[in-house]
């Protein structure tokens, strides 16, 4: 009987530490998914645990365009350049966020758009929150016709209000025009 029990108390401590470790490779395989290229202010592409890329728009905001064209490059426009200047700098914000939280973010994916994006709160693995960082530094806008489906709806219109308050970035240019604006003005 003692000689049973040896064996079974044996296997059991096995099967704790087997599935153990199995839990640990699963902790370490899920510490976020790595970040291939920040696309702009408001999109990264990552990749998925197939190895595929698949791009992700960041829930519940909106940032300033960046030029995607030569067209758009050589632009003098005046509107353009204030846009490609603040998108740029929203672009250069979130690459030194995501080099910041190790290439790798953790995603609270709340929809896809009709680009076949996958849209989420983006949050680089201390819990910073992207979304956040960049509205309270001017860096883009509380996009509001999908705010509903923003789970951290108070949080980011918080973080705009006090940029706005503050006249951080955008906030504090007089000549700024709204993303959604400035892609139904002139973007054709």
């Amino acid at each position: 009987m003692k000689k049973l029990i040896k064996v079974m108390v044996f296997w059991l401590c096995a099967t704790i530490l087997v599935l153990g470790l199995m839990g640990c490779d699963r902790l370490i395989s899920n510490s976020g998914d790595a970040v291939e290229r920040v696309s702009d202010g408001d999109t990264i592409v990552i990749k998925d645990a197939n190895g595929k890329n698949v791009n992700v728009r960041f829930a519940c905001v909106d940032a300033p365009e960046i030029a995607h064209t030569n067209k758009e490059k050589q632009s003098k426009s005046t509107s353009d350049r204030n846009q490609f200047s603040w998108g740029v700098k929203a672009q250069e914000r979130v690459q030194q966020l995501v080099q910041q939280g190790g290439e790798r973010v953790t995603l609270n994916i709340t929809d896809s758009d009709r680009y076949g994006r996958k849209v989420a709160e983006v949050r680089l693995k201390n819990g910073i929150f992207i979304q956040q960082v960049l509205l309270q530094e001017g860096l883009a806008k509380v996009y509001r016709p999908y705010l509903n489906k923003c789970p951290s709806k108070d949080l980011i219109q918080q973080a705009e209000a006090q940029a706005k308050e503050q006249k951080r970035g955008i906030w504090n240019d007089t000549k700024f025009v709204n993303p959604w604006e400035y892609r139904a003005l002139y973007k054709k």
